[in-house]
């Protein structure tokens, strides 16, 4: 089994997510703006969704301003 194939197959197992919907997703944001606010809020809200994982508007926002601000974390230990 390749280690794409592994990977996915420990997130549909741990998280429930198709790999067919994260395929979805990828795709599309090939060629996505990241610096527009609606393009990145969507896609917040889509991942949520499929995690089955609801966050509060307040974190959806600090998300948000995030990402458009090119504001993310280099590391885990920096994200923590």
């Amino acid at each position: 089994m390749s280690f794409q194939e592994n990977l996915f197959k420990r997130i549909q197992e741990q998280a429930n997510i198709d790999p067919e919907e994260i395929y979805s997703i990828a795709d599309s944001l090939k060629h996505a703006n990241f610096t527009d606010e609606h393009t990145v809020r969507n896609l917040v809200q889509q991942l949520s969704q499929i995690a089955n994982k609801p966050i509060s508007k307040e974190v959806e926002d600090k998300i948000v301003e995030a990402v458009t601000s090119n504001n993310i974390p280099n590391d885990l230990d920096d994200l923590m």
